[in-house]
């Protein structure tokens, strides 16, 4: 569609991502074409026909995994974040943070600008730090979701963030509901409706997964999904580009108890009780994650079932694909009452903060989508000799350049990415050969691509070993995954591992899954590689009968 710079603003917001409706500026946020933008605001509902309509980016994210490439500077996203905390106090006091960090990434790059972000003049009122996407991440041992929170509140302190502004740190899976039931239960008990709540994070922390997730919840007024569109999710980093929200539930005792009441009766069912629908939904779940968890709603608004008149000639751009209605069906499109949001306190989704020196943002769309793991990762471990080269896929580089026995490289990334074993000698014209094609999958687009592509840059590492079980390091190849270092006792190893040009790399120690190597297979003969090995799934809140 061509855009046309003489109609102004709608005043109206993309109920995917926030921005204002527009078609003056195709590569600015809220773009809809000119000639769907008229057939929408310009019939008898006026600019209230574009209620409900999403802009083209945000369709296109949604329907096709396609992402229109913005001219939206990452200091404008992070000015959107500074202007909205900046607001003036309201109900008497300052906002609560919930800064969604994803684990996979720690160390967090944006944790540390968190307080350079809010700056002395943002009245919180506190800063409560989530940890997404613990479900992709497999048990290497007993008590590991407790050393996994260890170490999220150790980054926290690193960050310099610290009582009284730190509140809590809590593990979450925003895409299956592990964890969020008890993330409510917290924020009800201890924030209960005092003031206003801010999801924070970096671009692709999973932000708006939670915001939608949330919206379904006990968290939220029960008639606000039907008022309150749901935020567009997608894997290409900085989806939400304005402020989206929904009005927060007062947690009265007669909720709290109800509310409690229905998890006690949910945590007494076995998976066999439950209905069929909700057996298969369990099983998608557990496709998907390690951790697995449902979020309920204790009071069901009761919505009357109404008849619609489709007109073809009002169709538009719309999340569910549904086609627009008369501008009749627009003056009956349901609203909050004055008198359900004239104390409201709310919950904001917010831009996500551009991670810099990231390899995402090299990447296009489809690398990115093979790139951002979806489901459970399942571990891939390979006994490395000096002199021997891994690759995982165009985007990470480790050599074993010196040490006195085999050592083991788990890695851990994406399954879609593929693994390479290489010799020294043979690893440069491995990568000149086949970066860019289907061998190493990332980047794509053969030698074209690759003349675009920052060259690998190495950096030296020196480890020494704890012992064959247990990892002394994790060497983050920036966003791509990491691999896990094990060896001998005593050990020393020296490793050259290499990024992009321009992107981070990180040795963490210590690991974030020590005993990550432990998870796997006989060694398949005649290679490096042993057999991969999938643990089973957790389920929340139902009670075990012993089967697994």
């Amino acid at each position: 569609g061509r855009p046309d710079p003489s109609v102004p603003p709608s005043g109206v917001s993309c109920t995917g991502c926030g921005a204002e409706l527009q078609c003056r500026d195709g590569g600015a946020p809220g773009f809809l074409p000119a000639e769907k933008y008229r057939s929408l605001s310009e019939g008898p509902a006026g600019p209230a026909g574009l209620w409900g309509a999403v802009c083209q980016r945000c369709w296109l994210l949604a329907h096709h995994g396609r992402a229109l490439r913005l001219r939206l500077p990452p200091e404008q996203h992070r000015e959107v974040v500074r202007a909205a905390l900046r607001r003036p106090l309201r109900h008497g006091r300052g906002p609560l943070l919930l800064y969604i960090l994803d684990l996979l990434e720690l160390p967090d790059p944006v944790l540390p600008q968190l307080l350079g972000l809010l700056g002395p003049d943002v009245p919180a009122a506190g800063l409560l730090v989530v940890g997404n996407k613990v479900d992709l991440l497999p048990a290497d041992s007993p008590g590991h979701l407790g050393r996994l929170r260890q170490q999220l509140a150790t980054a926290c302190t690193q960050a310099g963030l610290r009582r009284p502004l730190l509140v809590d740190v809590r593990l979450v899976s925003a895409k299956t509901g592990f964890g969020l039931e008890g993330l409510i239960s917290r924020l009800q008990r201890s924030w209960k409706c005092a003031g206003d709540v801010f999801l924070l994070g970096a671009t692709n922390s999973g932000k708006s997964t939670l915001f939608n997730s949330l919206l379904y919840s006990d968290y939220c007024k029960s008639r606000a999904p039907d008022v309150v569109d749901r935020a567009t999710v997608s894997p290409w980093p900085g989806t939400t580009l304005n402020l989206l929200k929904f009005p927060i539930i007062n947690p009265t005792c007669d909720r709290i108890f109800r509310r409690q009441e229905r998890l006690k009766g949910e945590a007494a069912k076995t998976e066999d009780e439950l209905s069929s629908e909700e057996r298969k939904y369990l099983s998608q779940l557990k496709k998907q994650g390690y951790f697995v968890g449902e979020v309920g709603r204790t009071i069901q608004h009761q919505k009357p079932s109404a008849v619609f008149d489709f007109d073809p000639d009002m169709l538009s751009y719309s999340i569910d694909e549904d086609p627009r209605h008369s501008s009749k069906k627009n003056e009956e499109r349901e609203e909050f009452t004055y008198n359900e949001v004239k104390d409201a306190r709310w919950c904001f989704d917010t831009p996500g903060i551009v991670k810099e020196n990231c390899v995402l943002n090299l990447l296009t769309e489809k690398e990115v989508k093979l790139v951002l793991p979806t489901h459970a990762i399942v571990p891939r471990t390979f006994i490395l000799k000096p002199g021997m080269v891994l690759f995982l896929a165009a985007l990470g580089r480790v050599d074993y350049l010196q040490g006195e026995k085999p050592a083991w490289f788990s890695v851990v990334a994406s399954n879609l990415l593929p693994v390479h074993i290489s010799t020294l000698s043979n690893a440069d014209a491995l990568y000149e050969k086949y970066g860019g094609q289907e061998f190493l999958k990332v980047p794509m687009g053969g030698e074209e691509r690759m003349k675009e592509f920052p060259p690998l840059v190495p950096q030296d590492i020196t480890l020494k070993g704890i012992g064959t079980t247990e990892a002394v390091a994790d060497i983050k190849l920036s966003s791509a995954g990491w691999v896990a270092v094990t060896a001998h006792a005593e050990e020393k190893l020296l490793l050259r591992a290499y990024t992009p040009k321009g992107t981070g790399l990180v040795v963490r120690e210590p690991p974030l899954l020590p005993y990550i190597s432990t998870i796997r297979g006989a060694r398949i003969p005649g290679t490096a590689a042993y057999r991969t090995k999938k643990p089973p799934s957790l389920v929340e809140n139902l009670k075990t009968t012993g089967k697994r």
